[in-house]
């Protein structure tokens, strides 16, 4: 028997001082932080940057990794202090009467936040939306900054194991496709950042 999983429970690979999350981009952009360690021109500082602590989430916002301009799938290691300081200044992206007193209050909050958190149905190895919800979080000003120069540990490619999953469902074989996927289970938030976020 399985334990049913929080509606909004955020999982990822991490360990003790590194916790995984997953960008999609064009060779323009992946290229270049592959080879320098992180993001670099043409890398857009200015722009809202989503990551995604879940492997499958990731997958079907990018395809399996066949969109425009989603080709190359990087697992990126950030630190566990930069992921928990993002998550303790964000707001969540739409207003949720069970975390917010009024709409005004979640509008002010949401304007001195440089963080966005919202969550999605988890998928699948489908693609199909699960009843549990995944995180995805989006770094806007400070935020970017912070990951960009301080929290990025390591950045990996991992287009070919998105296509390798990929393969394996596509013949039907669930089970090798299970085997292959990144080993991610619940991550600890404290009280006060799950309360923040809307976490259960």
């Amino acid at each position: 028997m399985t334990d049913t999983p929080p509606s909004r429970g955020v999982r990822a690979v991490f360990d003790a001082e590194v916790v995984t999350v997953y960008q999609a981009y064009p060779d323009r952009i992946a290229g270049p932080a592959l080879r320098v360690g992180t993001f670099v021109e043409p890398f857009k500082r200015e722009r809202m940057t989503w990551i995604k602590p879940s492997f499958l989430w990731m997958m079907y916002r990018c395809g399996w990794a066949a969109k425009p301009d989603q080709e190359r799938v990087l697992a990126v290691g950030i630190t566990r202090e930069g992921f928990e300081w993002a998550l303790a200044h964000a707001s969540l992206s739409h207003f949720d009467r069970d975390h917010h007193p009024t709409e005004s209050a979640w509008r002010e909050e949401l304007q001195g936040s440089p963080v966005r958190v919202q969550w999605d149905p988890e998928r699948d190895l489908g693609l199909n939306p699960l009843p549990h919800r995944a995180i995805q979080i989006g770094l806007s000003g400070e935020a970017v900054d912070r990951y960009v120069d301080d929290w990025i540990t390591s950045i990996r490619d991992v287009t070919a194991l998105a296509h390798e999953v990929h393969a394996a469902v596509t013949r039907g074989d669930g089970y090798e496709a299970r085997g292959l996927l990144p080993r991610e289970r619940p991550y600890p938030l404290p009280d006060d950042i799950a309360a923040r976020v809307g976490g259960r």
